[in-house]
């Protein structure tokens, strides 16, 4: 049985982040990639000039085009800019009974520009955290998704992510790549119990992509049939290679993009 992946999330011109960055994920890590596009972005290394948005109905015509066709083993939402679309989105994955969803919360891209409109917010965490098996918010968005400010340690991470635990979500690991330190450290907060990933962290300005591509290398492991922590696991390796490797390449004249096949060439 082929393993069979699907990006829900915007198109990233450059190609970096956003689908393209998962659809590299995916394929990287052998599972069959599959996408829903539901925002177009005019974008570089340096920043997002323009994002056009796809009207709900054709988010719709792609959502049955993709699952009432393929075996989909698991789900990863990424840029939602607009809340009719996050209903859109919200009503597919009960359509067609998906479960395996890891929900990457993009509120702004690396480059700064900001992808997710203020009035979206609300109906992010109202309408789709309920539908998330995971939900991958970095230490910005966690603070931007709770109004308070940035978690310092990681007791503060905790409880952060307790709370957005709150909104219905199965699982959130909370993700530490903006923090500071020596060591990069990601909290899994599920009910009742706690897991810690870490890895040293790489200094290098080449990080474009990095949120993208662990949430929908995590939605990989899950396709392939991995239990959260593994898939958590292996994907955190997976992006802390691709982020070691992107100075490896030349791409753009800003934050350039982790090396998503790093082990291949």
């Amino acid at each position: 049985m082929t393993a069979i992946a699907v990006t829900i999330a915007g198109s990233d011109s450059s190609g970096g982040a956003g689908i393209q960055a998962d659809l590299k994920t995916f394929s990287a890590l052998g599972v069959y990639g599959a996408s829903v596009i539901v925002a177009l972005t005019a974008q570089n290394t340096t920043g997002v000039t323009a994002i056009h948005d796809v009207p709900p109905a054709f988010i719709t015509a792609q959502f049955d085009a993709v699952f009432s066709d393929l075996a989909v083993g698991a789900v990863k939402i990424g840029m939602l800019s607009a809340p009719a679309a996050i209903e859109a989105v919200a009503a597919g994955l009960d359509r067609y009974r998906q479960t395996a969803v890891v929900l990457d919360p993009v509120m702004v891209a690396t480059s700064g520009g900001r992808l997710l409109a203020p009035e979206a917010v609300e109906t992010l965490k109202q309408v789709l955290f309920p539908r998330a098996r995971l939900v991958t918010p970095n230490l910005l968005e966690a603070a931007a998704l709770l109004d308070s400010e940035v978690a310092a340690s990681e007791v503060e991470m905790q409880a952060q992510a307790e709370r957005l635990l709150g909104f219905g979500a199965a699982a959130v690991l909370i993700k530490g790549g903006h923090g500071e330190g020596p060591q990069c450290v990601d909290l899994l907060v599920e009910p009742g119990d706690i897991k810690r990933f870490d890895a040293t962290r790489i200094e290098t300005e080449n990080t474009h992509g990095s949120g993208c591509t662990l949430s929908s290398a995590i939605a990989a492991g899950l396709a392939k049939g991995e239990s959260l922590a593994t898939a958590i696991g292996t994907a955190k390796e997976f992006v802390t290679g691709a982020i070691a490797a992107a100075d490896r390449l030349t791409v753009g004249a800003g934050r350039g993009p982790v090396h998503h096949f790093h082990a291949s060439w």
